[in-house]
């Protein structure tokens, strides 16, 4: 018998049959993820309904020392969730239950595979919401939310999903369940959930979360100001913050980007803008109305050319769907893309918004920035086309050169994406040897056994495959892909 057939064998004997998945056309699904530009078919995938079933399906694949990876929806952006080196993954898309919702203490229990949109669904009743809100929030987890530390355009003012979780559920690699928390202020001790959110599956998995609801704001005011001039617009962002206030939400389209999503939405954004500012105010009534004069103020110091306001909530979607689509109306420009989530200081967004216009003119490619600007976070897409010789390859130089300048700015290589496979090699330019090996020794705390999402995150040894980009996209253009 192979390996594949004991894990087989095993699993059958511990779990129902049905939530075992073997056949080709089945593994198919899982052995990509979003950027779908890293590739690798799992042995035998689970679909557990509970953290039973979870624990019993991992210390079986440990006994056998298989390579376990979690995965939720499948929507991450670094191949976090792909199942590089074979082994089973466990989808915990049936984990997917709001277990409680306390509209009193503003928390809510739920299961990995809950949709962040449907937490906020199921909370603004009790006048709530969940508020890290990524781009792919409408198919996105919380258990990925977990796993990447996800942010989103509300981050800049709320933070990032491990400013808004409380506790987890988390099964280790050898198979057994314990509770992580921080629910109580200033708790003593070792800040234990702070490690394991963001730790992209290579501690243990999530099987219930307890996370903050956010109460809905009085006043909400949305606009946009379209600008001529990139570095103008890049400075409006800098001199709203250096006035001490704080958007629940600052992001940035630069060119092409702009005249692609309104073509594929229709959000109201003017085809022509070198750049465009959304930004939008929440909270109380009267300071809303304060914030929004100042920053009117600001705009046309910076030269804006016109600030259009959205009049009712209906304007509002409208122009938040230009940006939540932004990355799929891209795909008007190319058919394939590359996508990167470098970090700098405010201030030096008008350097690196120029080099990467530099760079795509050097490589030959199309580059559109995207990007949450109110905190740095740079969203440069790369597109191309794999049926072009060498495109792949030189968007892949592209991307470093823009993320090793990020870092040379005084940032770094990820805000929200996570490092999974397409980043693991890149550690090395923001961490030294010791704190590898300190965070190599954490790992190992967790999971003695090195099954849990192995070779992710952390720079891969001789163990794990050198695989840096795309093998699977090309493999899979070989195979009549994207034609």
């Amino acid at each position: 018998m192979t390996m594949r057939d004991d894990l087989i064998t095993a699993l059958l004997s511990v779990v129902d049959p049905a939530i075992v998945l073997r056949r080709p056309e089945e593994l198919m699904l899982y052995e990509y993820d979003g950027s779908a530009l890293d590739q690798g078919m799992p042995e035998v995938v689970v679909v557990p309904r509970t953290t039973a079933e979870v624990a019993a399906c991992v210390q079986v694949a440990a006994q056998l020392g298989v390579p376990i990876v979690a995965r939720g929806a499948g929507t991450g952006l670094a191949g976090g969730s792909v199942p590089e080196q074979g082994g089973l993954v466990i989808s915990l898309t049936r984990l997917n239950r709001i277990l409680a919702i306390d509209p009193v203490a503003r928390t809510a229990r739920v299961q990995p595979g809950v949709v962040n949109t449907d937490l906020s669904l199921a909370a603004a009743p009790y006048g709530l919401h969940f508020a890290p809100d990524p781009s792919s929030q409408r198919a996105s987890t919380i258990g990925g939310n977990i796993a990447t530390n996800a942010g989103g355009p509300h981050c800049l003012k709320y933070g990032v999903t491990t400013n808004h979780v409380l506790a987890v559920a988390l099964v280790l690699g050898d198979g057994r369940v314990i509770e992580v928390s921080r629910a109580a202020l200033d708790a003593p001790g070792y800040d234990l959930l702070g490690v394991v959110v963001g730790s992209e599956g290579t501690l243990g998995i999530v099987t219930e979360a307890v996370v903050k609801l956010t109460p809905n704001p009085e006043s909400i005011y949305t606009f946009l100001a379209i600008y001529d001039d990139l570095d103008a617009a890049s400075e409006t962002v800098s001199a709203i913050i250096a006035h001490g206030i704080i958007p629940a939400a600052l992001e940035m389209l630069v060119g092409q980007g702009i005249a692609a999503v309104e073509a594929a939405v229709q959000a109201g954004y003017p085809s022509d803008a070198r750049a465009v500012l959304l930004i939008e105010l929440d909270g109380l009534r009267e300071e809303v109305i304060a914030q929004a004069q100042a920053i009117e103020q600001i705009c046309h110091h910076y030269g804006v050319r016109e600030l259009r306001a959205a009049q009712d909530a209906h304007q509002r979607e409208k122009l938040w769907a230009g940006r939540k689509g932004a990355l799929a109306a891209c795909a008007r420009i190319a058919p394939h893309y590359h996508i990167q989530d470098g970090v700098v200081p405010r201030s030096r967004l008008p350097e690196l918004l120029r080099l990467t216009e530099e760079v795509a003119a050097r490589h030959q490619i199309t580059i559109v920035n995207i990007f949450h600007a109110g905190d740095g976070n740079l969203h440069p897409l790369l597109l191309f086309d794999l049926r072009h010789a060498g495109a792949l390859e030189r968007a892949v130089a592209a991307s470093e050169e823009i993320l090793q300048a990020c870092v040379a700015a005084g940032g770094t290589i990820s805000g929200e994406h996570g490092i999974g496979i397409e980043k693991r090699n890149y550690l090395g330019w923001i961490f030294g040897p010791s704190d590898l090996a300190a965070f190599a020794d954490l790992r190992a705390i967790f999971d003695a056994n090195g099954v849990m999402n192995p070779c992710k995150l952390l720079p891969g040894g001789s163990s794990c495959a050198d695989i840096r980009f795309a093998r699977g996209a090309l493999r899979a253009l070989d195979r009549g892909a994207w034609i």
